[in-house]
Formats: structure tokens, sequence, C-alpha cells
């Protein structure tokens, strides 16, 4: 499920934001990477991240795991988080999505 970013998100998003996965709704990318299958791999493992704790559960476990990584490494706090840790470790990985088991974010805590 990708999209392309619609009026909308082009207005409420900022500028630099050029793909995001936001369930129940769907991967949004726009520009140069509307083909990139590192990109696509990436946010999908994110929409299964969203699926399996119902969406609403991973918002809020983002938000939390998110500000307690604040004090830990500022500004950086996003690049440290169990969701992203995943995601990125694996965006490169032609299987993985369908090799994943669920909860594998886990580890990356």
């Amino acid at each position: 499920m990708v999209y392309k970013i619609g009026w909308f998100l082009n207005r409420v998003l900022p500028s630099w934001v050029a793909w995001i996965c936001l369930a129940p709704f769907g991967i949004y990318l726009k520009g140069n990477v509307l083909n990139n299958v590192v990109v696509i791999r990436h946010e999908s493992t994110h929409w299964k991240q969203q699926m399996e704790m119902l969406v609403f559960l991973f918002y809020l476990w983002y938000h939390i795991e998110w500000f307690l990584k604040l004090f830990k490494y500022g500004k950086e706090s996003y690049h440290h988080l169990s969701f992203e840790r995943e995601a990125r470790a694996h965006h490169y990985d032609n299987d993985y999505l369908s090799n994943r088991k669920r909860y594998s974010w886990f580890k990356y805590l």
C-alpha cells in the first residue's frame, strides 16, 4: 500500500519529509523516492510494526520511547528508536519482510 503524497500532506508535513508511513492510511512518498525499493522496504517495515501494535499502541510507544531517549541522545533520539533501528538494519534485505518475526523491533530497544 504505497501512495504518492497528496495535496493535504504536502501542506501539513515539513518540506524535508520525502516519505512517511501513516497507518492505517498508507505509505506516502514524494519526489524521486517513488520507485526507491529501499525506502519502500523501510516504510513497509514500519507498516508491519504499526499493524502488529494495532496502530494506536505503535504511536504511543513511539512517542514514549522518543521522549525517554531524548534525555540520552538529544536531537538524535529519532535515530535510536527501536522501530527506526529495525527498519534501517534491514532495508537492504530483499527477504526481510517475508521472513520477519512479529515484534522484531523489540530486540533493538
